[in-house]
């Protein structure tokens, strides 16, 4: 069986809008930050993007596991962008040195030395405020869109059928998966394997992980069949499908929509006309 996220109405105003405006409106909000590398103008999205989860009515309690997970990722991203500058050197040419970073290690004579620079700082801020603000309207998704909506939402976008019901399938076995990565896990804990104390290389330690991968793989594979079998019997796919819900956008969906393209298309100006270049006090 098939979980969701932990989706629940809140109360907030943005409830009454179309969930393909909302989307829409997340969506605009992640590519507008590709046009830029200012990092004022990226920071000034990044507070866009938290207002506007704010106005959700999401709380840090419900949303934690998501901004640790995610925000590792990124902060791992950042620091080793601003240690090796991978990528700034496209945005910049020349760099000031403020300081020179020598580790306490030398291998054949030789020692690391990092160089921290100005441009390398502010490019790192750029990417950690583009990065917060994709993260940002990333989590809105999951946490203020109905699941039983997944599939009508996508369709209303345009999608075809069958793509926008593999995409409601994909949203809806990624909890599936964790679910089931859950109960594996306290099923092999309740037979005595300790998976806190895996020991040895890497490679040993992929082998002691098969008593919880191969469980959860075969279920997904084993679910995916049913769904599959399920479909068939009901002939999906042969005509045009129908769907429960019929989504209409209203005045203020249109408002709402009206913003979003303005921010996106705005931006894209914007950046054709050289505003929002890599920027340095």
């Amino acid at each position: 069986m098939l979980v969701t996220w932990p989706y629940r109405r809140r109360g907030s105003f943005l409830e009454a809008f179309d969930p393909r405006a909302r989307l829409l409106a997340a969506l605009s909000l992640m590519l507008s930050t590709l046009f830029f590398w200012d990092v004022r103008v990226l920071a000034g999205l990044w507070g866009l993007a938290l207002l506007y989860f704010r106005l959700n009515r999401l709380t840090w309690r419900e949303t934690r596991r998501a901004w640790l997970f995610t925000g590792f990722v990124a902060f791992v991203f950042v620091f080793i962008t601003f240690l090796t500058g991978r990528g700034g050197f496209e945005v910049y040419q020349t760099e000031r040195l403020l300081a020179r970073l020598t580790l306490p290690i030398s291998l054949f004579g030789w020692t690391p030395a990092i160089p921290i620079t100005v441009e390398r700082l502010f490019f790192a801020l750029s990417q950690m405020c583009r990065m917060g603000t994709v993260i940002t309207a990333a989590i809105l998704i999951p946490y203020t869109l109905d699941p039983s909506q997944y599939g009508v939402v996508f369709r209303g976008l345009g999608l075809p059928d069958k793509i926008a019901y593999a995409m409601d399938l994909a949203f809806r076995f990624i909890p599936t998966l964790g679910r089931d990565a859950m109960q594996t896990m306290d099923a092999q804990r309740a037979r005595g394997y300790e998976l806190e104390n895996i020991r040895g290389g890497p490679l040993a330690q992929i082998r002691r992980l098969a008593p919880l991968v191969v469980p959860v793989t075969l279920h997904a594979l084993m679910a995916a069949e049913d769904i599959i079998d399920a479909m068939d019997l009901r002939a999906f796919g042969v005509g045009r499908r129908t769907w429960v819900t019929e989504l209409r956008f209203r005045r203020h969906d249109f408002i709402l929509l009206g913003l979003s393209a303005a921010l996106f298309f705005g931006s894209m100006a914007a950046a054709a006309l050289g505003f929002g270049r890599f920027w340095t006090p």
